[in-house]
């Protein structure tokens, strides 16, 4: 046996952020006079298509209802585009790469408007 130990793979993983829209599901944990949500996820995946199936298994494992997500790119994607990206948000980030796991970063619910409404 060798001592020499073998260079680290550079992994191909990548972290996307990405934004749910859920709907309402009985458990689904969200505030009880809401309609649904917006989740700010940062999610790993070797493209942004692994990232955003692995993100919808999760959210449907954990009693939540997807119906929407878009993708935003990655760090250097948001950056090419000018996005002014938080040290936090960036820590965030780093830890779904270092975890290879899908991190909630925000949540904002919805709420019906009778404002809003034609009648």
């Amino acid at each position: 046996m060798s001592d020499t130990k073998k260079p680290k793979k550079k992994s191909r993983q990548q972290v996307y952020t990405l934004l749910v829209e859920v709907g309402r599901k009985d458990g689904d944990g969200l505030p009880k006079d809401s309609t649904g949500a917006a989740l700010m996820i940062y999610a790993s995946g070797v493209d942004e298509a692994e990232a955003v199936r692995e993100t919808v298994a999760i959210l449907k494992q954990a009693d939540v209802n997807p119906l929407d997500v878009s993708g935003y790119g990655t760090l250097d994607e948001r950056l090419a585009e000018g996005h002014d990206i938080s040290d936090e948000e960036r820590g965030l980030m780093q830890r779904a790469l270092d975890e290879n796991s899908v991190i909630v970063a925000q949540m904002t619910p919805f709420y019906d408007d009778p404002a809003a409404s034609d009648d």
